[in-house]
């Protein structure tokens, strides 16, 4: 069986969601509650369309203590207390699977709340996201810091997710950007968010995205993901904030040519940090080349052309007009509709990317697979079999054992 075919198996052989919705005594125009359940539930055909019907038949609903937990934290959100979106996010970052479970309800009364928001101001996003990335040491975490401190100074209410890594070995993380940005950490309307990797490929976590909608929530409406390094962590974040920055250093030499094309292509702005003292003259001739790479490249927005230009954290040089470029950016992509189907785009992907890992671990736990995994392991390192030989056979034995359709 091909692995597509697996895939496709694994999804139809899950029961029919009207059969799902059955089993809980649910028929068609019928209503459910229960306890931090939202309002709505309705079938439309034979689609059962409320996030409700799914919330029931996929976990139990909450006892008293965990709905006044679940009102406390949401009560605190909605008005702006720090304290409660930092334990709000502690709760989504959760491996506990009944806390997981809670941390979905209040999801979803966030995203509620927010679309009640959206729609009160015509359908304009609460917040602008933005990730930031670059190789260590281009000042990332200066700039953040500068660029906060301007954006609490003109009002907004500024929230940093930064995503540390953490070591294979111990699970640990440095923690360090909180740590860095001492100034903005202190501002009463910004808020820093550290979060370990936890061995994820690229940095970025399903919790990231899910922070962003607190974040959102709690009334920030200017959202800045930090990731890690240079590689997939870019394209991670590049699906889930409105636009991405790509910070350079000025004098990083051929190491950057590695970065010129894949990461460059999904940059909606590149900055040149360090643009100051004796670091001006090569600052400029980065910014040259920078320019003349992007004109290389096929335009991905109709409203925007990829730009480059350089700041200095330390002289707040260029940071003004950065900003401006952005508020550009934001305003035509609201204008033309990109970011609203930007963001959509971005919803679908990170679902199908959730599928994907929830499959795998499905089938990594799986007994039939447990029981033979050893073995292939064991001839695919000898060199017996080829690893996508042992990946067949692995996913015949766990195929077999699935109802058939």
């Amino acid at each position: 069986m091909g692995r597509s075919s697996f895939v496709i198996r694994c999804l139809t052989s899950l029961p029919n969601p009207r059969t799902l919705c059955r089993r809980q005594g649910l028929l068609a125009g019928h209503r459910i509650h229960h306890p931090g359940a939202l309002p709505g539930l309705h079938w439309r055909g034979r689609r059962c369309v409320s996030v409700e019907a799914a919330l029931s038949q996929h976990m139990q609903g909450p006892s008293e203590p965990e709905k006044r937990l679940l009102d406390k934290l949401y009560d605190g959100l909605i008005r702006g207390q720090r304290a409660s979106l930092a334990e709000s996010i502690t709760l989504v970052e959760t491996q506990h699977p009944r806390k997981k479970e809670l941390a979905q309800i209040l999801l979803q009364r966030v995203l509620a709340y927010r679309r009640e928001q959206e729609k009160s101001s015509g359908g304009k996003p609460s917040a602008f996201r933005v990730g930031l990335s670059g190789p260590p040491g281009a000042g990332k975490s200066s700039f953040i810091e500068v660029v906060g401190k301007m954006l609490t100074g003109r009002g907004h209410k500024v929230s940093v997710l930064a995503v540390d890594p953490s070591s294979c070995t111990t699970g640990g993380s440095l923690m360090g950007d909180k740590t860095r940005m001492t100034e903005l950490s202190r501002d009463m309307n910004a808020f820093i968010r550290p979060s370990p990797t936890s061995g994820t490929l690229g940095g970025v976590t399903r919790t990231t995205n899910e922070a962003i909608v607190l974040c959102e929530g709690a009334g920030y409406d200017i959202v800045l993901v930090e990731t890690v390094g240079v590689g997939q962590s870019e394209f991670a974040v590049a699906d889930m904030v409105d636009m991405f920055v790509l910070l350079i250093p000025p004098a990083g030499g051929d190491e950057l040519q590695g970065i010129k094309r894949g990461i460059i292509e999904v940059a909606d702005l590149v900055v040149v940090t360090k643009s100051d003292g004796d670091l001006v003259v090569p600052a400029r001739r980065i910014q040259a080349e920078y320019t003349s790479a992007l004109k290389l490249l096929r335009k991905k927005s109709k409203s925007w052309y990829p730009k480059v230009v350089r700041v200095s954290s330390q002289t707040g040089e260029g940071v003004s007009e950065l900003w401006a470029k952005m508020e550009s950016f934001c305003a035509g992509a609201l204008a033309s509709g990109e970011l609203q189907h930007r963001r959509r785009a971005q919803q679908k992907v990170w679902m199908w990317s959730l599928i994907q890992e929830s499959v795998l671990r499905h089938f990594q736990s799986h007994p039939a697979v447990q029981r033979e995994l050893p073995h292939f392991e064991d001839q695919v390192t000898r060199g017996a079999i080829s690893p996508g030989l042992a990946a067949d056979l692995l996913l015949k034995a766990f195929s077999s054992t699935l109802p058939s359709s």
